[in-house]
């Protein structure tokens, strides 16, 4: 698996602490937590599993929207049930995101009805307190595709290569889905 950086997270996307908060090595707390889980330890287990939800929470939300609980949940039996092939616990973030960001896509398609994203009409002005009501409500009416692909750029600052390794679609098909996805934007914002 590609990873950005050389398995290094990507500024914001360092996993369930603010970067103001994080250690030195975004990884020391979570490579001993994978080690022992693997061995059988259900306490280390749990804990890591503390540590991730924070993490696979901010990168459903944005995508399955109203179901993201239920992708949180499938996102966290995938990494559960996947772990014992986990071989190098300083991959563990962007082998999570990489299970997360699939997981959610799958639930977003499974449960949601899409609706086009020409139905951009009443957005408030970006000064607007109803902003994030805003930003969310456009989300929901783009398809579960270019919030996939806005994620993982905007959100977590990757390159269209890791973006397309982990929603298994080629670059050119990324940098298509990015370009409408960002046109929307776009055009329902008032400048």
């Amino acid at each position: 698996m590609k990873t950005a950086r050389a398995g290094t997270p990507q500024q914001g996307s360092q996993g369930p602490q603010s970067p103001q908060a994080a250690p030195e090595d975004p990884w020391a707390e979570a490579a001993p937590l994978v080690r022992a889980s693997q061995s059988g330890d259900a306490m280390a287990l749990n804990d890591l599993l503390s540590l991730l939800t924070p993490y696979v929470s901010r990168l459903c939300r944005p995508i399955a929207l109203n179901n993201s609980a239920d992708a949180v949940q499938e996102a966290l039996i995938a990494v559960f049930q996947g772990l014992p092939r986990l071989k190098d616990p300083r991959a563990l973030y962007a082998w999570v995101r990489t299970i997360t960001v699939r997981e959610a896509v799958r639930v977003a398609r499974r449960t949601e009805r899409e609706t086009p994203v020409c139905a951009f009409d009443d957005i408030a002005g970006p000064r607007s307190p109803e902003l994030a009501v805003d930003v969310r409500d456009v989300l929901r009416r783009m398809s579960t595709e270019h919030r996939a692909v806005l994620v993982l750029r905007e959100l977590e600052g990757l390159d269209e290569r890791t973006a397309s390794d982990i929603l298994n679609i080629s670059c050119g098909t990324v940098k298509s889905r990015l370009h409408r996805a960002r046109h929307s934007f776009r055009k329902a914002w008032p400048r």
